[in-house]
């Protein structure tokens, strides 16, 4: 997520009684910062001192449909303006608290003791908040902010999303139920339900142009496509068209399918590389109807502005401090090695295609995963570097190292008995990810 597509409400507060020139200099420099950044401002520099000004700006912002509220303590004041401003703007909360020149003399601003008043009264209410202590132009703090911002326009865009499950999850995959009512409360998802058999008839129903369409971009990216079965690769390929459809019919920002056994056995295909065409175009699939893996693809994707995958950890390797992260063949194609072609295989276990083959590309990633392992909502955030290493299995595959170790990272997967999947983007995005669980009052678990 861009910084253009998040919309700031800006909120400077300040006491006559302090250095009003420091204070609007303070606040010149901040909203200069944040606009060089690219960020959309609402509400202007001017101080808020009273309940008048801030009744107004909170009447301003309410009708910008604000993703975050930035509250600048400019200058000390008790915590009767935050509250208000909180009250009347429902939205992730940011405190700003400026440092303070110690060079004798005059107290001139008090900022960190005014955001001080401010996170006890906003905590005694029940208001949830963040902070960031800086000068206007620290990195570390305009770092905090990007990170607060990106993550609360990702709030935004979960509030209203609908996600489609195709099918349930295979008997035995607990790793894959979900708590739709939990989903509805807390991330304000809306789960929507489809039945394999309708969906089928859909799948063998579709539009021959865009198969052939597909057929043609495929043949010309995938090594030995044409040495696939051409009946079973047709039947993804219709698999394909019909995701689409059905996302765009219902307003889908995601899909969790339930991929076996019925896709082999009714459909006579594979349903991974329709998945993985479906994840490229930034519409994200996850297999075996992981509705929480799906959300969690979701928000990497906004996120980091690319797609995202859903995988397997399969295997560990302790002395050399590696990990293998594996699925049978639905990655994104945007995350093949550069230096290897992609190609068409079959299933690993069931014979049909159409999957895509090949290494990932080696780079930074960060990783998470929407758990439910204790019976609450956790997210899980880790990082890595993903190494460039030939396929350790056919599908798609790539060797990671953990910023953890493999060591630690197998050690906290097992004692708190995680779900199998975990979900991963390109980039780094932890800070993003942790002021995102804040803002949904969820707690954290490091990988």
């Amino acid at each position: 997520m861009k910084p253009a597509d998040i919309r700031i409400g800006f909120a400077p507060i300040a006491r006559p009684t302090f250095d009003l020139g420091l204070a609007h200099e303070l606040t010149r420099r901040v909203y200069q910062q944040l606009d060089e950044a690219g960020y959309q401002l609402l509400g202007g520099q001017a101080l808020l001192m009273d309940a008048a000004a801030v009744e107004a700006r909170s009447e301003q912002l309410a009708a910008g449909a604000i993703d975050m509220l930035l509250l600048l303590q400019a200058s000390f004041a008790d915590s009767t303006m935050a509250l208000e401003l909180a009250r009347a703007l429902p939205v992730p909360l940011l405190l700003w608290a400026l440092p303070e020149a110690q060079v004798g003399g005059r107290l001139r601003i008090n900022s960190f003791c005014g955001v001080n008043l401010a996170a006890h009264g906003l905590r005694r209410a029940g208001i949830g908040y963040d902070y960031v202590h800086g000068a206007p132009e620290d990195a570390a703090a305009l770092t905090k902010v990007r990170d607060f911002a990106v993550a609360a326009g990702v709030k935004r865009r979960l509030t209203g999303a609908r996600i489609g499950r195709l099918g349930a999850p295979p008997d035995g995959f607990d790793t894959c139920r979900v708590n739709e009512s939990a989903l509805r409360q807390q991330l304000g998802l809306e789960l929507r339900h489809f039945e394999l058999p309708s969906f089928f008839a859909r799948a063998r129903a579709a539009d021959a142009g865009e198969v052939t369409a597909l057929t043609a971009d495929l043949r010309a990216t995938l090594a030995d496509f044409d040495k696939m079965e051409p009946g079973p690769t047709q039947g993804t390929l219709g698999a394909c068209v019909a995701l689409k459809e059905l996302a765009r019919e219902h307003n889908l920002s995601g899909m969790a399918v339930r991929c076996w056994p019925e896709f082999f056995t009714d459909l006579g295909c594979s349903a991974c590389g329709a998945m993985s065409l479906l994840s490229d175009a930034l519409t994200p699939c996850s297999c075996e109807a992981d509705v929480n893996g799906t959300i969690t693809q979701l928000i990497l994707q906004w996120l980091g502005g690319a797609p995202a995958f859903g995988s397997d950890i399969v295997a560990i390797d302790a002395a050399a401090d590696e990990a293998t992260l594996w699925h049978c063949g639905l990655a994104p194609l945007s995350m093949a090695d550069p230096e290897v072609q992609p190609s068409a295989t079959i299933h690993s276990n069931r014979a049909e295609p159409l999957l895509l083959q090949f290494p990932l590309k080696p780079g930074r990633v960060t990783l998470a995963r929407l758990s439910e392992a204790t019976g609450q909502f956790r997210l899980v955030i880790g990082g890595g570097e993903m190494l460039k290493a030939p396929p350790a299995f056919s599908g798609t595959s790539g060797r990671i190292r953990f910023d953890s170790g493999a060591a630690a990272a197998m050690e906290r997967i097992l004692r708190e008995g995680l779900e199998h999947h975990i979900s991963l983007v390109y980039g780094e995005h932890q800070g993003a990810l942790a002021a995102l669980a804040r803002q949904l009052d969820m707690p954290v678990l490091r990988l």
